[in-house]
């Protein structure tokens, strides 16, 4: 299999393509940013390309929305994203879009070499991979988005103006509506938040969070 490997990393690269040329594989190059990832993508056209989540400039989240831009430019290269964190949005939208020759592992994977390996074999073939932790997490995302699509439109208009720190008074004056009103779609946000009452907890708070996590 041709591979092509973006990691800032040169000690890392150069592990992770020791590790592939000793499985026989042909690592055409190695890469420290994005840019010249997507270059060469498109100069060598391999079977697989491994790219690191955090690259050059900012170390944040260049290598995984480069892997977005080389999928949907290049839908025949498969693509194995190594990250050290899930980076969910870009990972959730790269899964929606086509699962086929893609693959999201956590590094700590790559430590165990027959499975890094046996992942590389997968994803080049045209089959997915990801880490479960991975799963996990868009799994949780996508729970909460759920959640918050039962709000109605009016929900979602006083729970915004919750998390802008608008007290209820604040809220129906904003809203043109009375505080008894307001009141009403607060206690109906709890609920369908299922933030039950409990003394210990601020239900305000929670649900500010839930809105702001989503």
């Amino acid at each position: 299999m041709r591979i092509v490997i973006a990691e800032d990393s040169a000690l890392l690269r150069a592990g992770i393509e020791r590790l592939l040329t000793d499985a026989g594989h042909d690592v055409v190059a190695g890469v420290p940013d994005a840019t010249n990832l997507l270059r060469l993508v498109n100069d060598e056209r391999p079977d697989l390309a491994i790219v690191d989540v955090r690259m050059p400039p900012t170390f944040t989240d260049e290598g995984i929305r480069a892997a977005a831009l080389l999928r949907s430019q290049n839908p025949d290269s498969a693509v194995l994203v190594l990250s050290h964190y899930v980076e969910e949005r870009y990972a959730a939208e790269l899964i929606a879009s086509d699962t086929r020759g893609f693959g999201y592992l956590l590094k700590d994977r790559v430590a165990d070499v027959p499975a890094f390996l046996d992942a590389v074999q997968v994803v080049g073939n045209g089959g997915t991979v990801l880490d479960p932790e991975v799963v996990s997490q868009i799994l949780v995302r996508s729970h909460r988005r759920s959640t918050l699509d039962a709000l109605t439109p009016r929900e979602h208009d006083v729970l915004q103006l919750m998390a802008e720190g608008r007290t209820n008074s604040a809220i129906a004056a904003a809203l043109h509506i009375s505080v008894g009103s307001a009141e009403k779609h607060i206690a109906s946000i709890f609920t369908k938040l299922d933030l039950a009452q409990d003394e210990s907890e601020n239900r305000r708070v929670l649900a500010v969070l839930r809105f702001l996590e989503s």
